[in-house]
C-alpha cells in the first residue's frame, strides 16, 4: 500500500510504500529544499540523529513532473502521533524543535513551522522529518511566525496538564492544531490564569484575540542583521526555559518485570502494558509499548531515553486503540500500523482486564493477537482465584466461573499452538494463515 503523506504543503508531498519514503519536491520547495540541504546546522543533526536525512534520487517515477526534485528519507519503523504521545514526549519533540530553531539560527535559517507533526519517534529518540520547514530567513526579521503555533500545539497542552491533570495527548484528539488560548483560557484555575506563565501564554493573547487587526500582521525590521538575531536569540533561550517550566514532572518507575524465560529473540515486539520493554530491548529486540496510563507510558519513555533503549511508549488502549484521524485517515488507525508489523506479542497480567473490564472475550482477544504478529505471542493466564482477578471482578467472580486454564488454552489453540508454558505464562506460535 502506497501512503501520500504531507500535502498540506504547497512545496511537495511524501509517499511511504513498503519500507521507501520518497519525497517529491515540487518548484515552490526547491528553496527550502536547499537550505536544508547546504546547512552546516542541519548536517550536524542528521549526524547525531534528531534531524532526518536525505539522498536526492533520479525522477523517474513517472507521475512526477520533470521539474520535480526527489529525495528519499529512511523510514522512521513503527510511526506514532501526538495524540499518543505521553507529555514527557510532547516535550521532548518541543525541545527539539527550539534547539534546531536556535542552530539553524545561527546561519541565517529557520522554521517556517513549529508542530509536533514535524517530529516522529525512533524508539525514545525524536527526530525531526520535515525537512521543507527549513528556510532561508529575512535578516531584518525579529519575529518568529510559528510562535503562536507552537504555544497551541506544544505550551498551552503541557501547561493544562500541569494546572488541570488533563492528559496532554488528550487535546490532540479532536484538536489536530492544538489548543487556542480562547479555549484554554476557561479550563485554567481562576487565581494561576492572572500569574506567569499563563498570563502570558493563555490569558492576554485569548484578550488580545478580541480586538485582533490586521496589522498586528504587518511585517517588522530591525536596524541591521545582527540586533534580529540577537532579539530571536533570546527569544528562543526564553521559550526553551517556559518549555523546561512545563515539562511533566517524573512519577513512581512502575515495576519492570525480566523477560519470559523462553528461548526466542524476537526483532520486533508490542509489549501490552509495557511491563518487559525494558528487558526485551536490552536483548537486540525494538519494541513499542503501549498501555492507557499516561504518566506510566511517561515514565517508561524517560527510563527508555536515559538508557537509549530501543523502546517506543505510546498511551493506547488496546481494548479502544486509536482509531484513523484526520483528512480521510491521514493519521492511520493503530492496528492499521501494526498489523503483521511485530514478530512478537506479550501480554503480562492484562487478559483477565480485557475479559472482565473491558468485556472483551478470549477468542476475540486472541484474533486480535493473530492480526498483530507474525510469530509469537507471551501471554499469561490469571486465575479467577489470583488476587489480581478478583480485583478486577469485584465481586462478580461467579460470572466467569466457566474461564478456567482449559477455557483459555482452548481459546488460545484456535489461532496458535501452544509451544511452552512457565507456571502461567505461555508461549504460543501463530499458526500460518491458508
Amino acid at each position: 500500500m502506497t501512503e501520500t503523506t504531507s500535502f498540506r504543503d504547497p512545496g511537495g508531498f511524501v509517499r511511504v510504500a513498503k519500507d521507501r519514503v520518497i519525497r517529491t519536491v515540487r518548484p515552490a520547495g526547491r528553496s527550502n529544499l536547499e537550505a536544508y540541504l547546504k546547512s552546516a546546522a542541519a548536517a550536524r543533526f542528521v549526524e547525531s540523529g534528531g534531524l532526518i536525512s536525505s539522498q536526492t534520487i533520479p525522477n523517474n517515477a513517472g507521475s512526477s513532473d520533470a521539474a520535480d526534485v526527489v529525495v528519499e528519507h529512511p523510514r522512521i519503523p513503527f510511526p506514532s502521533y501526538a495524540h499518543e504521545w505521553p507529555a514527557a514526549m510532547l516535550h521532548a519533540a518541543g525541545a527539539l524543535t527550539i534547539d534546531l530553531s536556535t542552530a539553524l539560527l545561527e546561519e541565517g535559517r529557520g522554521l517556517k513551522d513549529a508542530t509536533p507533526s514535524n517530529v516522529l519517534f525512533r524508539g525514545a529518540r525524536p527526530v525531526f522529518i520535515d525537512v521543507l520547514s527549513i528556510e532561508e530567513r529575512e535578516p531584518l526579521d525579529p519575529i518568529w511566525l510559528p510562535a503562536a503555533q507552537f504555544a497551541r500545539t506544544f505550551l498551552i497542552p503541557l501547561l493544562l496538564e500541569k494546572r488541570t491533570g488533563a492528559p496532554a495527548h488528550e487535546n490532540f484528539v479532536l484538536q489536530r492544531d492544538g489548543v487556542t488560548p480562547q479555549s484554554a483560557v476557561g479550563r485554567l484555575p481562576f487565581p494561576r490564569r492572572w500569574f506567569p506563565p499563563d498570563l502570558g501564554l493563555v490569558t492576554l493573547p485569548a484578550r488580545a484575540a478580541a480586538i485582533e487587526s490586521a496589522g498586528i500582521y504587518q511585517p517588522r525590521r530591525t536596524r541591521d542583521a545582527g540586533e534580529a538575531r540577537f532579539v530571536l536569540e533570546r527569544y528562543f533561550r526564553g521559550l526553551r526555559n517556559k518549555l523546561d517550566g512545563l515539562a511533566p514532572a517524573a512519577g513512581e518507575s512502575g515495576q519492570e518485570r525480566s523477560a519470559p524465560r523462553f528461548e526466542i529473540r524476537p526483532e520486533r515486539v508490542l509489549d501490552i502494558g509495557g511491563t518487559c520493554s525494558l528487558a526485551f530491548a536490552s536483548s537486540g529486540a525494538s519494541v513499542v509499548a503501549i498501555d492507557r496510563d499516561a504518566a506510566a507510558m511517561g515514565d517508561l519513555w524517560r527510563r527508555a531515553a536515559a538508557t537509549s533503549a530501543d523502546v517506543l511508549s505510546l498511551v493506547v488502549d488496546f481494548a479502544r486503540a486509536t482509531p484513523a484521524m484526520g483528512w480521510r485517515g491521514e493519521q492511520s488507525s493503530f492496528m492499521e500500523r501494526a498489523a503483521e508489523y511485530f514478530d512478537c506479542v506479550v501480554l503480562m497480567e492484562g487478559m483477565h482486564r480485557l475479559m472482565v473490564t473491558d468485556q472483551i472475550p478470549p477468542d476475540q482477544v486472541f484474533e486480535a493477537f493473530a492480526d498483530l504478529t507474525t510469530g509469537w505471542l507471551i501471554v499469561e493466564y490469571v486465575a479467577r482465584d489470583d488476587a489480581r482477578f478478583r480485583r478486577v471482578a469485584r465481586g462478580r467472580d461467579a460470572l466467569y466461573e466457566w474461564f478456567t486454564r482449559e477455557a483459555f488454552e482452548e481459546s488460545a489453540r484456535r489461532r496458535f499452538d501452544i509451544v511452552n508454558s512457565d507456571n502461567a505464562v505461555y508461549l504460543l506460535r501463530r499458526r500460518q494463515r491458508q
